[in-house]
């Protein structure tokens, strides 16, 4: 089965957002998993071009942050940040990249 670049990326967002496995991802939903890897390294662009990571309110670390920089590129988390959010991130920078 064909589909265009709107499903494709319809589908590579709602991956993003499941958190699972390419693969596990494809076989869930009666894609072929194969071919939904390549879409993943294909640079295929999604909605998600910009994640927001707020800190937990009332917590102790809100205003303690973690900056990665690489090149002219920085990004900000706050320490509370989980390991999901960090996930969210480098996915979204790998599809843009």
């Amino acid at each position: 089965m064909s589909y265009s670049n709107e499903e494709k990326a319809m589908w590579l967002e709602d991956w993003q957002k499941s958190g699972k496995k390419a693969w596990s991802y494809a076989l869930e939903n009666g894609l072929i998993p194969q071919t939904f890897l390549k879409w993943t390294k294909a640079g295929i662009k999604t909605k998600q071009d910009f994640v927001e990571v707020r800190p937990v309110a009332g917590g102790m670390n809100h205003a303690l942050q973690i900056t990665i920089e690489k090149g002219d590129i920085k990004i900000h988390l706050p320490i509370c940040a989980t390991s999901n959010d960090l996930s969210t991130i480098i996915e979204c920078l790998r599809v843009a990249i």
